[in-house]
C-alpha cells in the first residue's frame, strides 16, 4: 500500500487533483457531426444530387408542377436520411451511463457516497452484496466474494474473489480466485473493500468503448450498387440528352425547344424510384420483421438478411436461457438426470442440502436453482455458518431442525473441498473425481454436498465438524427449447452456426453439439492468440466453435470471417459483444437480457431473445431482397419504353408524345407506387432452401439486366405500333398523345404482372395474395380516366379525345405484351431464382 493510501483513502484535495489531471471516470464523448454537416453529406450524394438540379433547372424554366413535385420528394428523402444519421449511433453514451453508477469510498478516513464519475485512481472503495462497480479495482479485503461478470465474459455462473494485500499484475475478467474486480460488474454475495486501478477508458469496459469508437460501419452493398447504377443512368442521360438538344436544334431549329426535350430525355432516364423504392422497401420490411418480435435499428440490414452466411452465436443467453439449473443428481454410483418428472425421495434429499447451504435470500444463480426446486420442511433456524475461504472452497452452515434435538449441518462447495471436509479415503476421492469429469465433459458445474449432525457447542472451524459425502450436483445453462430447430432451419438455408463462448471448451463443445452445430476441433482463445491474422482466417474456415474466448478476441473472429467474403451476422447480449455485434455486417442483440451497450451496437434487436425469430428473420430478409430484385427490374425494364416514347419521335421527325409534364406523370405518381406494390408479393417457393447468395453478386444481374431489356423493347415495340397506327389513320397529334400514352400505361401494368414472380407462371402469381396490387390497379385506372375525359386535366396533358376502338387498340396492346412475356419468361426462370 503507497503513502496516503491506507485505512484513510484520498485526501479531497488529492482526489481533485487526480481527477483534473487523468479526467472523470467516463469514457470519452466522440465529437458528432452537426446536423447541417449530416444533410451536407446526405446532398452530396449523386441520386440526392441530381433530384435537387432537376428540379432547380425545372424552377429556373418555370416548369413549376414538375419543379415541386422533384423538390419535395427531394427534401423528404434527405431529411429521412438525415434523421436516420442523426440516431445511428447511441453506443458511447450507453456506455458512459453503465460505467458511472454511485460508488461509497474512503476520503480523508471516512466514507462517502459520490458520483460514478468522480471515482478515481487510488480511490479505496466499499462494496456489498447487490452493488455494481464503479471502477476496475484490486481487493485488499474479501468476504465471501461472489461477482457476476457476465457483462464482460458472458458467462452466467459468478466467480469467487479474494483479496492481496499485495499490488500484483491486473488480469483479465474471468476465472475463480482473482483479487481484482471490474467497472460495471456486479457483485451477487459477500462485500469487500478495494482500490481502484483503473477508470474511464483504462478500464477493461473502457477498453470495449474504445474499440467501438474505432470500428467503422460499412456501407450496405445495396446502396453502394444503387449509387452506381444511378451514376451510370446519369452519365448515359446526359450524353443523350446533349445529342437530343443539338439533334433538335439542327432539325427543327428551335434551341429552346431542344433544351427541353433533352430536360425530358434526362428526366426519363434519371431512375428517381429507386430511393423511394429502396426507402419504402426497408421500412416496409422493418415493419414486417417486427411482427416476428424483432426490432430493425439500422433498415440497411434488412437487404444484407438474405446474404448471410456464417451466424455467430453466443452461448449464454442466446442458445442457452441464462439461467443455473439442476440438470444431474449422484449418489454414488447411482445417475438421476433431471427431467422435470418427480426427484426421488433419497435424491430430493440432496436439494434440500443446497437449500441448506445456500442463503436464505440469494443471489447466487446456482443457489437461485436450488431454492427453485426445493423448500425443505418445518421452521428451521440458522445458527451459525461458515462461508468460502481460501482454506475451503465451501459453504458450512448449521441448522437448527424444527421438531427435533440437536442441529443438522449441511455444506456444499467444489467437489474436492467437500471431499477434505468429510475426510474421504483417496479411492473414494479419486471415484469421486471420476464422476465430476463426467459430468464436466457435458458441460455442467459440478457441486459437492455433504451433511451431518451436531449435538455440543458451535464451532470455531467446520473441520471440527463431523460430516459425511451425500453426493454431487451437476448444474447447467439449459439450452433453449427452440434453439435446436433454429439451427436446423439455419443449416438448411446454407447458413453456417458458429457459436463463440468464453465458457470452457468441454462445456461449449456440450452445448453446441445438443443444439446441432457441425461440431469439428473447439478453438479456444488461448490457441487464437498464437495466430496471426492470416492463419486465423485458414482456421475461421471450418471452425465451428470457439471457447475461452475475450471481447477482443471476438472481433477478431468477426474480421477474419469478413476477410474470407463471409457475409457475417453475430448474435450477443453482453458488452462484450458490442465490438464484434457492430463491426459484423449484421449485429443481432438479445432485447430482453441484452445491455444497452449490445442493443445499441446491433443492427437488430431480437425482443423476445427468441434465437428462432432470427431465422424468421432471415427469411423475411430473403423474400425482401427478391422483392427490391423484381421491382429494380421492373424499374429498368419501364425505363426503357419512356425513353424510346421520348426519343424515336424525334428521330423520325414526328410529333412529340411526352414532355416534361407526361414523364413526371409517369416517374412521379405510376412508376414509383407500381414498384411499391411489389413489396407486398410472397415470397418464392424455395426462398429458405437455396443457398445464400454470393456477396459480390450484384443487385442486376446480367440476366435481370437481359430479361428486363427484353421486356422493354417488347413494350417499346408494341407502343410505337401504336403509335404508327395512329398516325395512319391521320389522327390529330393530341390523340396520337393520348392513344401512344394510354398504351403505355397498360404496357407499364403488364411489365408489373410479369415481374411479380421469377418461378411461377401468371396464374400462380394471380392467385397469389396480393391487395396492394389490386389497390393500385384502382389508383392507376381512376388517375388515367381522370387524365383522359376531365377537360381541365386532358388540357394539361395536352390529349384528344379517344373512342371504344382507340382504347380496345391500347388494351390490345397491353394484354399481348403481358402473353408474349409469359411465353418467355421459362427461359430466364432458372437464372432469375438461382
Amino acid at each position: 500500500m503507497q503513502e496516503g493510501k491506507g485505512p484513510q483513502g484520498l485526501s479531497e484535495t488529492e482526489a481533485a487533483a487526480r481527477l483534473k489531471a487523468e479526467g472523470p471516470n467516463l469514457l470519452p464523448q466522440p465529437d458528432k457531426r452537426t446536423v447541417f454537416r449530416i444533410a451536407f453529406d446526405v446532398v452530396r450524394e449523386p441520386m440526392f444530387g441530381l433530384l435537387l438540379g432537376a428540379g432547380v433547372i425545372y424552377l429556373i424554366l418555370g416548369d413549376h408542377e414538375e419543379a415541386l413535385i422533384l423538390l419535395c420528394f427531394a427534401s423528404l428523402s434527405i431529411s429521412i436520411a438525415v434523421i436516420q444519421e442523426t440516431r445511428s449511433e447511441r453506443v458511447i453514451e450507453a456506455l458512459r451511463d453503465l460505467t458511472s453508477p454511485r460508488a461509497l469510498v474512503i476520503r480523508d478516513g471516512h466514507a462517502k457516497r459520490i458520483a460514478g464519475r468522480d471515482v478515481v485512481r487510488g480511490d479505496i472503495v466499499m462494496l456489498a452484496e447487490g452493488d455494481r462497480v464503479p471502477a476496475d479495482m484490486r481487493m485488499i479485503s474479501a468476504s465471501e466474494l461472489l461477482v457476476d461478470e457476465s457483462l464482460l465474459t458472458g458467462e452466467s455462473a459468478p466467480v469467487r474473489k479474494i483479496a492481496s494485500s499485495r499490488e500484483v499484475e491486473v488480469v483479465r475478467p474471468g476465472g475463480e480466485d482473482l483479487p481484482f474486480v471490474f467497472s460495471g460488474t456486479l457483485l451477487v454475495h459477500g462485500q469487500g473493500t478495494g482500490e481502484v486501478v483503473a477508470t474511464g477508458p483504462l478500464s477493461e469496459i473502457g477498453k470495449i468503448g474504445t474499440a467501438l469508437g474505432g470500428i467503422e460501419t460499412e456501407e450496405p452493398p445495396l446502396r453502394a450498387q444503387t449509387g452506381s447504377l444511378v451514376r451510370g443512368f446519369a452519365i448515359i442521360g446526359g450524353l443523350l440528352a446533349s445529342a437530343v438538344v443539338v439533334l433538335y436544334a439542327l432539325t427543327r431549329h428551335d434551341w429552346l425547344g431542344g433544351l427541353l426535350a433533352g430536360i425530358a430525355i434526362s428526366m426519363s432516364m434519371l431512375p428517381e424510384e429507386i430511393p423511394l423504392v429502396l426507402t419504402v422497401f426497408m421500412v416496409m420490411g422493418s415493419w414486417r420483421i417486427s411482427r416476428a418480435r424483432v426490432l430493425t435499428r439500422r433498415a440497411s440490414a434488412i437487404e444484407t438478411l438474405g446474404a448471410t452466411t456464417v451466424l455467430c452465436t453466443d452461448k449464454t443467453g442466446t442458445l442457452t436461457q441464462n439461467r443455473m439449473t439442476v440438470a444431474e443428481l449422484r449418489v454414488g454410483d447411482f445417475v438421476y438426470h433431471m427431467d422435470g418428472e418427480e426427484v426421488p425421495a433419497p435424491l430430493k434429499r440432496l436439494l434440500d442440502l443446497g437449500v441448506l447451504a445456500s442463503a436464505q435470500e440469494p443471489f447466487d444463480p446456482m443457489e437461485k436453482a436450488f431454492h427453485a426446486l426445493a423448500t425443505p420442511d418445518g421452521d428451521w433456524t440458522l445458527e451459525q455458518g461458515f462461508g468460502l475461504s481460501s482454506e475451503l472452497l465451501a459453504v458450512t452452515q448449521i441448522w437448527k431442525a424444527p421438531d427435533r434435538p440437536g442441529y443438522i449441518i449441511a455444506a456444499k462447495g467444489a467437489p474436492e473441498a467437500i471431499a477434505k471436509l468429510c475426510k474421504l479415503p483417496e479411492e473414494e476421492v479419486a471415484a469421486i473425481h471420476r464422476s465430476v469429469d463426467d459430468m464436466a465433459a457435458k458441460g455442467m458445474r459440478v457441486l459437492g454436498l455433504a451433511e451431518g449432525e451436531h449435538d455440543g457447542p458451535m464451532p470455531s472451524s467446520p473441520f471440527d465438524l463431523s460430516v459425511r459425502f451425500a453426493g454431487l450436483v451437476g448444474l447447467a445453462d439449459p439450452l433453449r427449447p427452440e434453439a435446436k430447430q433454429a439451427v436446423r432451419e439455419c443449416r438448411a438455408a446454407g447458413i453456417r452456426v458458429a457459436m463463440i463462448t468464453g465458457d470452457y471448451p468441454a462445456t461449449a463443445r456440450s452445448i453446441a453439439e445438443e443444439a446441432g452445430l457441425d461440431v469439428g476441433d473447439v478453438l479456444t482463445g488461448a490457441e487464437i492468440d498464437q495466430l496471426d491474422d492470416k492463419a486465423l482466417r485458414e482456421h475461421v474456415r471450418h471452425a465451428t466453435v470457439f471457447a475461452r474466448i475475450l471481447p477482443e478476441q471476438k472481433l477478431r473472429i468477426v474480421q477474419a470471417l469478413k476477410a474470407n467474403n463471409e457475409i457475417v451476422a453475430m448474435t450477443g447480449d453482453g458488452v462484450n459483444d458490442a465490438p464484434a455485434l457492430k463491426a459484423a455486417h449484421i449485429g443481432i442483440a438479445m432485447g430482453g437480457r441484452g445491455t444497452d451497450v449490445a442493443r445499441e451496437a446491433a443492427a437488430i434487436v431480437l425482443l423476445d431473445d427468441d434465437f428462432a425469430s432470427m431465422v424468421k428473420t432471415v427469411r423475411l430478409g430473403r423474400r425482401i431482397y427478391d422483392n427490391i430484385r423484381k421491382a429494380m427490374g421492373y424499374i429498368l425494364a419501364v425505363h426503357v419504353p419512356i425513353a424510346g416514347v421520348a426519343i424515336v419521335p424525334l428521330i423520325f421527325g414526328g410529333p412529340l408524345i411526352l414532355t416534361p409534364i407526361h414523364i413526371a406523370f409517369l416517374e412521379m405518381v405510376i412508376d414509383p407506387v407500381c414498384s411499391v406494390v411489389f413489396e407486398a408479393e410472397e415470397e418464392e417457393p424455395n426462398v429458405m432452401s437455396r443457398k445464400p447468395r454470393d456477396r459480390n453478386s450484384p443487385l442486376f444481374s446480367s440476366s435481370l439486366v437481359v430479361w428486363s431489356l427484353v421486356q422493354g423493347f417488347l413494350a417499346l415495340g408494341v407502343i410505337m405500333a401504336s403509335y404508327a397506327l395512329a398516325l395512319s389513320r391521320g389522327m390529330s397529334e393530341p390523340e396520337v398523345r393520348a392513344v401512344t400514352f394510354v398504351t403505355l400505361v397498360l404496357t407499364n401494368i403488364s411489365l408489373i404482372f410479369a415481374n411479380r414472380s421469377f418461378s411461377t407462371s401468371l396464374l400462380g402469381a394471380l392467385r397469389a395474395h396480393n391487395r396492394a396490387l389490386w389497390l393500385e390497379m384502382a389508383a392507376v385506372g381512376a388517375v388515367l380516366a381522370v387524365t383522359l375525359f376531365w377537360p381541365p386535366a386532358r388540357d394539361l396533358f395536352r390529349f384528344g379525345p379517344l373512342h371504344a376502338d382507340d382504347l380496345a387498340v391500347a388494351a390490345l396492346g397491353g394484354i399481348g405484351t403481358l402473353v408474349v412475356l409469359e411465353l418467355l419468361k421459362p427461359f430466364w426462370r432458372s437464372r432469375l431464382t438461382a
